[in-house]
């Protein structure tokens, strides 16, 4: 089941919101945790065992933790813990990458296990090893309640799609959190304008980047809209699913920091990484590049650290070969900004914004692509090495069929409206008639949001890849 889905708008979260909010309080996780495992066995109910086995291993460990913390012991277990997640999304997600890599090298034929990749693994994994790491560096308590450490795990706001929410941000909030209309209103206000982005923004942009993969016109010009339509496409499909979590999370009380703030408008690209999926930049900040050393060691010591973070990035992502090189690609860009010209690019911040959608539209060709391979074609489609024409029909056709989209995408991926209505309210003598006109506004979308979705328009789920 997926957030932009007729059953889950009209049938899935009406019901959970009743449930929840008519059980007592010392119900609710239990609420969260049984609708969570309901949510998430919807597509593929063998899995929702392997995320359960998962949450009781973390929960035995996260005690045996906490009981030894300070002896060897606790790092034993510490260690079996962020194993066994490990261990569980190598299995599922890399086996087979492993084979095929060790099969080309050795030139032995092991068969694939071809194992279908349980959805949200990447990020429960990541919000595991989090909470086993925080519980043996004392920064919160282990969790003795099993069914607040899987409401913790399991929550579906964000289980399929993030933001990696890290349990020392919400253990408080597991058993003391607010509820509120505003706070409800706040979280319906998100969870729309993340689904219109999903489905009115996101899903017209994947229809054009379908018809790409499927022209036989290509051109120089076709493979340059081609990355820029695919980056934005995940732009607003990425960022429109935290803003759908974060909307969600405050219906039932919790408070989920952003997890993207305009990264397109970025004169950097260290401040584009500090603004495009800031949980995830912040978790390998937090439990591999601080712990690595950081950069309080040598300068090579601190470039092992740079791309051992970015190579784990980059893998963390995908497993193929050109989501290790899109993920090196930002290490090398990053290193050469810390090195080099960091403050040229601070004094000159509009040259630095036409060095950031360069370069970041170069990464979403290779992003986009299936094999390093396809990720060669792409770029050779982007810089004209194949010998294709500057322009084509087909890319005149894709222009003109999807070039408002285009345009609204690249208005919305800048603060400009936000800052818009901002100032109008600010602005404004009598506010009653703007939340009116808000109210109305967000009741016509969800009506063309389901529209689109009632009448079976493309409506891909990008996380099957992640």
């Amino acid at each position: 089941m997926i957030f932009s889905s007729i059953p889950f708008l009209y049938y899935f979260l009406p019901i959970v919101l009743l449930v929840y909010y008519a059980a007592p309080k010392a119900f609710k996780n239990a609420v969260l945790l049984f609708s969570s495992l309901v949510f998430y066995a919807w597509g593929e109910p063998r899995y929702v065992f392997l995320m359960m086995a998962s949450i009781t291993a973390s929960y035995v460990t996260g005690l045996l933790i906490e009981k030894y913390r300070g002896r060897t012991l606790s790092k034993l277990f510490l260690i079996v813990s962020v194993a066994l997640s490990l261990a569980l999304l190598g299995y599922f997600k890399y086996a087979d990458f492993f084979i095929a890599n060790f099969n080309a090298i050795t030139g032995f034929s092991f068969p694939f296990l071809k194992l279908a990749l349980p959805i949200g693994i990447s990020f429960y994994t990541f919000q595991l090893i989090s909470y086993s790491v925080d519980v043996y560096r004392g920064e919160t308590p282990a969790q003795k309640n099993i069914i607040s450490l899987g409401a913790y795990v399991a929550l579906f706001p964000q289980l399929i799609a993030g933001p990696i929410v890290r349990y020392s941000d919400i253990s408080r909030q597991l058993t003391s959190r607010t509820h509120s209309f505003d706070k409800a209103w706040n979280g319906c206000r998100s969870f729309v304008i993340g689904l219109a982005k999903k489905v009115l923004i996101a899903n017209t942009l994947g229809e054009l980047c379908a018809s790409y993969l499927q022209s036989t016109q290509s051109s120089l010009a076709y493979g340059w809209l081609y990355a820029i339509a695919y980056m934005l496409q995940i732009y607003f499909d990425f960022s429109g699913y935290s803003d759908m979590a974060i909307g969600l999370g405050k219906f039932f009380g919790f408070e989920f920091s952003p997890n993207f703030n305009y990264p397109l408008i970025s004169s950097s690209i260290t401040e584009f990484w500090r603004r495009w999926h800031i949980s995830l930049g912040t978790w390998f900040r937090d439990y591999v590049y601080i712990p690595l050393g950081g950069n309080r060691v040598k300068r090579g010591r601190m470039l092992f650290n740079i791309f051992a973070v970015w190579f784990l990035t980059g893998f963390w992502h995908g497993a193929e070969w050109n989501f290790v090189i899109w993920g090196l690609y930002f290490g090398v860009l990053l290193t050469l900004e810390k090195f080099f010209f960091a403050r040229y690019l601070a004094d000159h911040k509009l040259l630095g914004r036409l060095y950031v959608m360069f370069f970041v539209i170069i990464s979403f060709g290779i992003f986009a692509a299936d094999s390093f391979s396809s990720a060669l074609g792409n770029l050779g489609a982007m810089f004209g090495t194949s010998g294709q024409a500057v322009f084509s029909a087909e890319f005149a056709y894709a222009l003109r069929n999807y070039g408002f989209v285009l345009t609204l995408a690249a208005i919305g991926a800048t603060p400009l409206c936000k800052k818009l209505w901002l100032l109008v309210r600010n602005r404004a003598k009598q506010r009653a008639w703007l939340d009116v006109l808000e109210v109305l506004v967000l009741a016509f979308l969800l009506i063309v949001v389901s529209a689109y979705l009632a009448d079976g328009s493309f409506n891909p789920f990008l996380y099957f890849r992640f």
